[in-house]
């Protein structure tokens, strides 16, 4: 079963997934989402500010992406990108948050959702990233051995 934490994660990423392609307006949306089953079960605040989060910092997240790529952002597929721009801005603004848990929930959202491994590339650039963004958190579990246990899921 999910938590309401991992699900408002899901949901935000379906939501930028659907802004990349469409361009549609936030409330447009989440009036959309909010006809999908499962949506009632999820951490409404979280989802807000990640949804809402990500999309009005996009061009400034990309910004902080785009050097810790090995290819242009552009050519990333629109899953990859949405999970992207959800995890780095978490990474950035949702502090309360572990970085080995949003770097874990974005590989489980890449295994869901995106292509076969998608996860190995999201994993690469995140762990860089949380380096950039979260240097003490970082060097921290550098000095405890790693990210190398699995990393459950968030309550």
């Amino acid at each position: 079963m999910k938590s309401p934490r991992r699900r408002a994660r899901e949901f935000a990423l379906q939501g930028l997934y659907q802004w990349h392609l469409s361009g549609n307006e936030v409330p447009a949306i989440e009036a959309h989402l909010a006809g999908v089953g499962g949506f009632e079960k999820l951490d409404r605040p979280l989802f807000d500010l990640l949804l809402r989060g990500a999309i009005a910092e996009a061009a400034e997240l990309q910004a902080i992406i785009e050097p810790q790529l090995d290819r242009p952002y552009a050519e990333l597929s629109p899953v990859e990108r949405a999970i992207l721009l959800l995890a780095t801005f978490e990474l950035k603004r949702h502090l309360e948050a572990p970085y080995k848990v949003v770097i874990n929930e974005a590989i489980e959202l890449a295994k869901s959702y995106g292509g076969t491994d998608g996860h190995k590339y999201v994993n690469g650039v995140l762990d860089k990233l949380a380096v950039l963004l979260r240097p003490d958190e970082a060097a921290q579990q550098a000095r405890r051995g790693g990210r190398k246990t699995e990393i459950k899921e968030e309550k």
